[in-house]
């Protein structure tokens, strides 16, 4: 397997107590990114813990398609050596689930290294033509409500005459729900997103009825949409930031006026949003009220954690597999939260074995990267549906729509199990 490495003849050790030993190139290593870079890239003990939770390893057995690997690969285009076209394909083979920053003992950002090494090696490798026709229409679609909507209707209209599987890729469409028009002193912003409300709205709805039953008044601001990680994990940093931008104005009149917090229901876009100060700290209009934006930002499952949820009920004791995102579980870190709330609403949670795997969405890693997301789908169903739940439950709207595509039970977000007594 190291023998794959072709960008430098180093070889990679499996074990050493010393700390990586870093000579990043002129180009980089006096600049903010450079020296995020050296200070990770210095964290890692090379002793290989994150192979063992690395989905891409496990189904590959390649060391430079895990993060140990992918952690060389980056170190030495940063020390100057030129990438090609395989070093480009194991880092788009990476699924950015950081299931290894769970793992690693030592507390490798590997996200952040990834992001920064993806970005310089796409600056020095062209990708193929249809590759980059393809990523640049995930790009040009979306991220934009007004474009995607369209786009899905029109797909769901002609839904029954397509064959199975055509068919399977399209979600079926959904119910808005109602949405409560009660005032409250408390106040919460909440994100919309770009595709959720398309395939999903029924998620934010029912988030707001569980929040209106607790005496918090929910907020769509005008103007905010898509949370920028589509451009950002694209490779697309000033796309990105311009998205992140965009809420922050349409937030802040609400902050400045009392919103007590921001609720994300998509956990990948919480993730990301937790992260603008880091993304924008060096951007001094939006610095400090990046900061503060991601301060507020909070995963409706922090928000109940915290209140008096003995009013949320479910309707009926069903019995739920629940997979938790990668961008809950190890993104956030937020473990075990739902799964309480959802056993005390009164539903039977059903054990799942290999919880901490990804499904294989992955944002838009379903579409870049089918076979390996397939197999991952696969084997997340298998365990999934392996002790018969009648639903399964999920937190992001990414997870939900890939996992629907081939589950034999009805996929929903969690919040919508839990129906507020009166």
């Amino acid at each position: 397997m190291i023998a794959n490495l072709e960008i430098a003849p180093t070889t990679i050790p499996t074990r050493s107590s010393l700390l990586m030993q870093t000579n990043l190139a002129e180009f980089i290593k006096d600049t903010d990114q450079g020296k995020e870079a050296d200070r990770i890239l210095r964290t890692c003990v090379h002793c290989g813990f994150c192979n063992a939770t690395c989905p891409t390893f496990q189904l590959l057995g390649d060391e430079l398609d895990g993060p140990r690997g992918r952690i060389y690969l980056i170190k030495q285009v940063l020390e100057g050596n030129p990438p090609t076209r395989r070093t480009q394909v194991h880092l788009d083979r990476c699924l950015t689930c950081i299931n290894c920053e769970t793992t690693c003992p030592s507390g490798v950002k590997y996200s952040k290294l990834v992001d920064i090494g993806r970005e310089r090696v796409d600056k020095q490798v062209k990708r193929p033509r249809l590759e980059r026709l393809q990523r640049r229409g995930l790009r040009l679609v979306m991220p934009y409500p007004r474009r995607f909507t369209p786009l899905l209707r029109l797909g769901q209209l002609f839904r029954p005459l397509l064959p199975s599987t055509l068919k399977t890729k399209i979600p079926p469409r959904i119910a808005t729900g109602t949405w409560p028009h009660t005032q409250h002193a408390r106040k919460m912003l909440i994100l919309e997103g770009c595709v959720q409300p398309a395939i999903s709205p029924a998620i934010n709805a029912a988030t707001a009825r569980v929040l209106d039953r607790l005496g918090i008044r929910v907020i769509r601001a005008a103007g905010a949409g898509c949370c920028g990680a589509l451009s950002h994990h694209l490779t697309a940093p000033i796309e990105a930031k311009g998205f992140m931008k965009r809420n922050i104005d349409a937030w802040w009149p609400h902050i400045e006026a009392g919103s007590e917090a921001i609720v994300m229901t998509a956990s990948g876009c919480g993730s990301v949003v937790k992260d603008y100060g880091r993304i924008l700290q060096d951007d001094p209009d939006y610095r400090d009220k990046a900061k503060k934006v991601s301060k507020l930002t909070k995963d409706l499952s922090e928000i109940l954690r915290d209140e008096d949820t003995s009013q949320l009920r479910s309707q009926e004791s069903r019995k739920i597999a629940f997979h938790p995102p990668c961008t809950l579980q190890h993104g956030q870190q937020i473990q075990g939260v739902v799964e309480r709330l959802l056993t005390e609403a009164g539903l039977n949670l059903m054990p799942v074995a290999d919880s901490h795997l990804c499904c294989g969405s992955a944002g838009t890693y379903s579409f870049l990267q089918v076979d390996l997301s397939q197999q991952l789908l696969n084997d997340k169903l298998e365990k999934l549906q392996g002790n018969g739940p009648e639903l399964i439950a999920t937190a992001n709207i990414g997870c939900l729509a890939h996992l629907q595509t081939k589950a034999k039970v009805p996929v929903v977000h969690w919040v919508e199990l839990l129906n507020p007594q009166p």
